[in-house]
């Protein structure tokens, strides 16, 4: 049986094209070949140290050239590779740690840090640092199509995070689909925000260009200095979450500053809606900007051009639209409900799926769509459909097929709610509140049997008055900064605010 790992992709490009750059990280670059020579040393290492096939480590390493000599030199001997955002919190760190249970943990001083407060990452047995000397030889490690290659961990956003499993087989089939649809060239220079597209990139024989943001302090981005790295770097592509996309796009339109070398952007991981398009498509003259729907466990689901979607109109059409499924996703907008879905047949599944037209749950199904949680059965059970030896995923967001065959979206399944005997979507009431003047942000929440409107004012908002009126069956205003979710900082955490409004802590001024 051939070995089946996407290091290997990464090696064909280093034995070609070994002068070429494969990372621009600040002063520092690296090209393939020095790449490959050095995820060689650390993969010798790493077997020095007693890492073996099918042992657990856990990566804690910041973006940049450390961080994938690490990731392919774990993957090339065929352990697991556990990785956490930067973000994480020391409580979410612990949990990760323990629903993995890593034999080995590999970071740099900040991890050592947390080491001292954190019981989990004292429990592990092995914690290196990323120095990679070795007295032995690298010594080549077969893999399997069913290996686990990756985990890595959901938002958790409505409560313990998952723990996502991807094997090699997986892992190449999310590239495939990816690759398909952003179709990354050799010699191409990409600015990627999103850890997974330099891994991609680095299989595609790119060039990536790190930018110097932080999602977890995303407000002290500094626009100007990210345009003036895309400019002197030649940058070609640019995949990024839609608020990193749209701070760029926003300085290149008030400063009239053009970017003709970016000829692509694709951005995701939260909505856009057709105001924010236009921004994108303003900001970003000569590059064909894509929009991708998509999730942890299905990436991509849909796109849509954000020159198609600027001219999409809400209320008329009740929905976001996300566009075309991606070729090789597979959907079915099924009934809502809050408890698992078991069926004995393809068939009595299909006949559960709702016509045009009607909301439902999202549900996809494709090579590229995971199958598992690590250790967690009541996931599986909850969000994953097996029958006939097909996965569906339950995705939790809600939507429908629209006459004209397109993908909408109308939010987070969970929160939709009713009033006066109407299904409404915060979702689709953020895009009316951020058209009114005085708001950042805002949404519309039933938390217990309370209909609450929350707005983050940039200036004097309207009048009480004018808001009970135009959402006459809300019960509560409440004014005060709105949280965002920790890794793309592009979208309202809605749990975190909904425990907030609980405790009162979110709570600057309270209109009844």
């Amino acid at each position: 049986m051939s070995r089946v790992n996407v290091t290997d992709l990464f090696f064909q490009h280093a034995d070609n094209s070994p002068e070429r750059c494969a990372i621009v990280n600040g002063k520092n670059r690296i090209s393939y070949g020095e790449l490959a020579i050095q995820v060689k040393a650390t993969a010798a290492y790493f077997q020095s140290k007693g890492i073996a096939k099918g042992d657990r480590v856990l990566v804690f390493v910041p973006m940049g050239i450390d961080l994938y000599r690490t990731v392919l030199a774990i993957f090339d001997i065929g352990a697991t590779v556990v990785f956490l955002d930067e973000w994480v919190s020391r409580e979410r760190l612990d949990v990760c740690c323990r629903l993995a249970n890593c034999k080995a943990w590999i970071g740099g001083w900040k991890v050592k840090c947390l080491s001292l407060l954190s019981k989990e990452l004292r429990k592990t047995s092995l914690k290196l640092g990323l120095s990679y000397q070795s007295p032995n030889p690298y010594l080549k490690t077969e893999t399997a199509t069913d290996d686990i290659a990756l985990i890595t961990f959901t938002t958790g956003s409505t409560g313990i995070p998952k723990a996502a499993i991807r094997t090699h087989a997986h892992l190449k089939s999310q590239f495939d689909a990816l690759i398909e649809k952003i179709q990354p060239q050799e010699g191409e220079v990409d600015m990627p925000v999103l850890p997974i597209v330099l891994l991609i990139n680095l299989g595609a024989g790119c060039t990536s260009v790190i930018a110097p943001f932080k999602s977890k302090k995303a407000q002290k981005m500094k626009p100007e200095v990210m345009v003036k790295l895309i400019q002197e770097e030649k940058v070609n592509r640019l995949v990024s979450s839609p608020y990193f996309a749209l701070r760029i796009a926003t300085y290149c339109a008030q400063n009239k500053i053009q970017l003709p070398n970016l000829k692509k952007v694709f951005t995701g991981g939260a909505p856009v809606f057709p105001n924010e398009a236009t921004v994108l498509s303003d900001g970003f003259q000569h590059a064909q900007v894509s929009i991708v729907y998509g999730s942890t466990e299905a990436e991509p689901i849909s796109a849509i051009a954000s020159d198609q979607l600027k001219n999409e109109d809400l209320e008329i059409k009740k929905g976001l639209c996300v566009g075309s499924l991606h070729r090789t996703t597979e959907l079915l907008i099924l009934p809502i409900t809050d408890n698992s879905i078991s069926v004995n047949s393809s068939s009595e599944l299909a006949e559960m799926q709702l016509k045009i037209g009607e909301i439902g749950e999202i549900c996809v199904a494709g090579s590229h769509v995971l199958s598992d949680y690590l250790d967690n059965e009541e996931a599986v059970r909850r969000n994953k459909i097996k029958v006939d030896g097909k996965c569906w995923h339950r995705t939790g967001d809600s939507g429908f097929i629209g006459i004209d065959g397109l993908l909408y979206l109308t939010g987070r399944s969970a929160n939709l709610f009713d009033a006066h005997g109407i299904v409404y979507s915060p979702f689709l009431l953020e895009y009316q509140l951020k058209q009114l003047d005085g708001v950042s942000n805002g949404t519309i929440l039933k938390i217990n049997h309370t209909i609450v409107l929350f707005i983050e004012p940039n200036t004097s908002v309207e009048s009480t008055v004018f808001l009970k009126e135009k959402f006459p069956f809300i019960d509560k205003i409440i004014l005060g900064e709105l949280p965002k979710d920790p890794r793309h900082f592009s979208k309202i955490d809605y749990e975190k605010l909904k425990k907030s409004y609980s405790t009162k802590k979110s709570v600057s001024s309270v209109i009844k």
